[in-house]
């Protein structure tokens, strides 16, 4: 026996090799490195790759060969084959062929019908299918815009609203997320809505909410509703355009006005502030009036020794510095007292004074207007007395470029010196006069634009900036500006919802504008205010913890369209129910007795049928069609009721009865609404109730089949006589198919696979147990004519049953899922 080499034989024999090589004296030995070893390798590779697709061939026809193949033979027929495709004809057909030609045609049309059918259905289908997802994210848009605070114009302020929009739904834990300025608010609003229900004098919502300012203890906040109650105590006429009423000198006027009385009375009691904390400087005495007050101020304020002062003093008071405190706390009188005292030496001025009093505006006549703006120019405007400067540039419109900040310390003051200035006659010719005015609109500009909230350090001095829009007549950006400072945000809703009940706000063409906007045929400073974004994004916070108190803020909607056209507060009402679902706090509940318990909505006297219809249709279009039911029932929609509870019941119809599920639920909800509608009537249409009704009997055969009463169930069946179980009925039931509703036939396979499992259980049952086949053809009306008991009679009486039931399902013009014909055939196959 050989012995396999070890290891260290092939090395013994390997070393013998070598010295054999080296002892060889014939040749010598060759020596190279591994670059021409490569090369070398490289060089035989190519000589055999030359022969290798020969030697190939070669291989493969010795293979072949032997198994009795013909490789050449092989290959031609190999590249013979026709790649003609699969469905052209064999042979051409022949031109007098007409039946073939007919025949080709008829199949062309029926392909070309369902390759157009399948793409309009694709079509249709992509169509819907972006339709609603435009929809979709129309909703979802409007959502997120509403609870965006801001109009998207100060994005430095955005993270600090982010935050607060985060705090927010932080301390939305508790029972309520408002706080209680909110609560303080919106008690103010549901009795002046209440009020406006109940009809007659509707109350000052101003008033009512300067209230509540007052009790909040908030100098700032007492000063916005101050200054809201100057700005909206203006004559207001019926106009159908805002904005041309707004433009307009009357109305612009007025508001000026009043925002210079505002100014006016805040500084008469900014100057009585400053003498009773200083008494013994002022000098006050007894005699009340402006005039010793103004003396007493500038005892306080402006020593007599000061440099520049022109025209001599007036009871030891520089007479020009008197005059202008006394115009700019709003008392002409006094203003003339101190000029009828010094009138030696003013020259005309007394009398251009007297009749500035006496204009409607405060406005001089042209021709004296004229000569005060000469002599300004000549003279005035280079005096050394700041004073004197002012009150020409006030009295006569004068210099509005020039900010008098000798004067004018504060913001106010400035503010009143340029609303004084202000010239309405738009329509004059005279440029040179144009450029030497300022109107309001451009004082808008200036203040919105040109300066801005940076100007201003707005966001840091907010009550500031709001009173610059406000009283330049920029309602709708001060409220806008002031709703995106959190803390202040209640303030601004209130503020727009006064000036929205007055008719003074300009609102955009389309509620889905940004908060601010401006049109494009709007005039320059001219802004509009989406006053239905404002309430929306402000009861965006609450209305999950306090959804009446929303529904008192959605009224203010009444009289918005939507974009669809339809009524906003009835859109917003639905949108608060499908949130909260707080379905009868808000719309009600329905009683046993067939009454409606009002909810929420019912105070507000709208026709609350349509709200819960409009509710209950965004329900059904949502998929909610269980509470979509609920909202149909409760608007007496009684045939959408039997509509969607059909579709609702076919779904759950052949499951097994469980407590807690779906069908459970569902057959709860219709049996009592069955009853319901058998006891007090109902109007519904006739093919919808009796598939109701049609659909609750196969709900309880299904029950009886799942629960193991099989023969219970089959008698349910037939008295429902929707299955034929004779041959003579099938022609019968086939006929009477086509009448049914959609429900009725898509339940249909479930109800004939369970009726032949139930044939088949009775069948399994008669063949192992024969005793009771007598009693089975008694209760039903047969007579036992074998020994056997009625055995075999039943068992054909089965089968027949079952052969039926196999025609009427061929019989009918319903495509039902594949495996069921099939199932069917093998039930009957194993009852034979």
């Amino acid at each position: 026996m050989e012995v396999d080499p070890g290891f260290g034989d092939l090395l013994q024999q390997a070393q013998q090799l070598t010295s054999d090589m080296d002892s060889g004296g014939d040749l010598p030995r060759v020596q190279r490195n591994l670059h021409q070893i490569a090369e070398t390798g490289e060089r035989l590779w190519s000589r055999t790759a030359q022969i290798g697709q020969d030697s190939t061939d070669v291989r493969a026809s010795i293979l072949l060969g032997s198994k009795g193949f013909d490789l050449p033979k092989i290959s031609q027929k190999l590249e013979g084959l026709s790649t003609a495709k699969t469905f052209e004809p064999l042979e051409p057909l022949r031109d007098t062929d007409i039946n073939g030609f007919l025949r080709n045609e008829r199949e062309n049309a029926l392909l070309a019908a369902i390759e157009q059918a399948r793409k309009n259905t694709s079509e249709e289908t992509e169509k819907r299918h972006w339709s609603g997802l435009e929809e979709e994210w129309e909703r979802e848009k409007q959502k997120i815009l509403n609870a965006l605070i801001g109009s998207g114009q100060d994005i430095r302020d955005f993270t600090q609203e982010s935050e607060s929009i985060l705090s927010d739904s932080i301390s939305m834990q508790g029972r309520s997320a408002m706080d209680n300025v909110e609560m303080a608010y919106a008690r103010q609003v549901y009795m002046y809505n209440d009020a406006v229900i109940q009809g007659g004098t509707r109350p000052s919502l101003v008033d009512m909410f300067s209230e509540v300012a007052n009790k909040l203890d908030d100098q700032n906040v007492i000063e916005i509703w101050q200054m809201v109650q100057h700005m909206v105590d203006i004559p207001l006429t019926a106009s159908s355009n805002m904005l041309s009423a707004r433009t307009g000198k009357k109305m612009q006027i007025a508001l000026v006005g009043q925002a210079l009385k505002y100014l006016e009375l805040s500084y008469k009691s900014y100057i009585q502030k400053t003498i009773y904390g200083n008494l013994q400087k002022a000098q006050l005495g007894g005699i009340p009036g402006s005039y010793h007050l103004v003396k007493s101020f500038l005892n306080i304020r402006l020593p007599t020794n000061t440099p520049g002062l022109e025209d001599g003093l007036v009871d030891g008071t520089p007479v020009w510095a008197f005059v202008y405190y006394c115009i700019r706390c709003g008392d002409l009188n006094a203003a003339l007292q101190v000029v009828n005292k010094a009138q030696q030496h003013l020259g005309e001025f007394p009398s251009y004074l007297k009749e500035y009093m006496g204009s409607d505006n405060r406005r001089l006549s042209h021709n004296n207007e004229t000569k005060l703006r000469l002599q300004y120019r000549r003279s005035i405007r280079n005096c050394s007395d700041p004073y004197k400067r002012a009150v020409y540039c006030i009295i006569g419109c004068c210099d509005p470029k020039e900010d008098h900040s000798e004067v004018a310390e504060k913001t106010d003051d400035y503010l009143w010196t340029k609303l004084n200035q202000l010239s309405y006659d738009a329509g004059s010719n005279d440029t040179n006069t144009q450029q030497d005015r300022m109107t309001l609109q451009q004082l808008q500009v200036m203040m919105l634009e040109e300066y801005g909230e940076s100007h201003f350090n707005a966001y840091q001095n907010p009550y500031l900036y709001f009173q610059v829009l406000l009283l330049t007549g920029q309602l709708e950006a001060a409220i806008d500006f002031l709703s995106r400072v959190e803390r202040l945000r209640s303030h601004a809703v209130h503020v727009a919802l006064t000036l929205h009940e007055m008719k003074m706000l300009l609102l955009p063409n389309s509620i889905q504008a940004q908060l601010l906007s401006k049109e494009n045929a709007d005039p320059s400073g001219i802004r509009r205010l989406n006053f239905s974004r404002l309430i929306m994004m402000y009861t965006r916070k609450f209305e999950a913890t306090d959804p009446r108190e929303a529904l008192q803020y959605f009224y203010f909607l009444r009289d918005v369209k939507a974009p669809q056209g339809e009524n906003l507060f009835m859109s917003c009402v639905s949108e608060l129910v499908l949130e909260t679902r707080e379905f009868e706090m808000l719309l009600g509940r329905l009683e046993r007795d067939g009454t409606r318990k009002h909810g929420a909505i019912d105070k507000f006297q709208a026709d609350t049928g349509k709200i819960i219809e409009l509710v209950a249709l965004d329900t059904e279009n949502k998929g909610l069609f269980e509470d979509a039911v609920k909202l149909y029932d409760l608007a007496n929609n009684h045939d959408k009721v039997l509509e969607l509870l059909n579709k609702l019941l076919v779904q759950v119809l052949s499951q097994a009865p469980s407590p807690q599920s779906n069908k459970d639920r569902l057959n709860q909800m219709a049996i009592s609404i069955a009853e319901r509608y058998r006891a007090l009537g109902h109007e519904g249409t006739v093919s919808n109730t009796s598939t109701f009704y049609l659909l609750l009997d196969l709900m309880t055969f299904f029950d009886l089949y799942h629960t193991g009463k099989p023969d219970q169930a089959i008698d349910a069946m037939q008295h429902l006589k929707l299955l034929p179980f004779t041959m003579e009925d099938v022609d019968t039931k086939v006929n009477n198919f086509k009448h049914y509703t959609d429900e009725v036939r898509r339940s249909l396979p479930d109800v004939l696979l369970a009726t032949m499992n139930i044939l088949y259980t009775q069948y399994k049952h008669i063949r192992t147990s024969g005793a009771q086949g007598q009693s089975s053809l008694i209760g039903r009306g047969l007579v036992a004519t074998s020994s056997d008991g009625g055995k075999e009679t039943f068992i054909n009486y089965l089968r027949s049953q079952a052969k039926s039931l196999i025609t009427f399902a061929g019989m009918l013009p319903y495509r039902m899922p594949g495996d069921t014909n099939a199932r069917l055939v093998q039930i009957e196959v194993l009852m034979n």
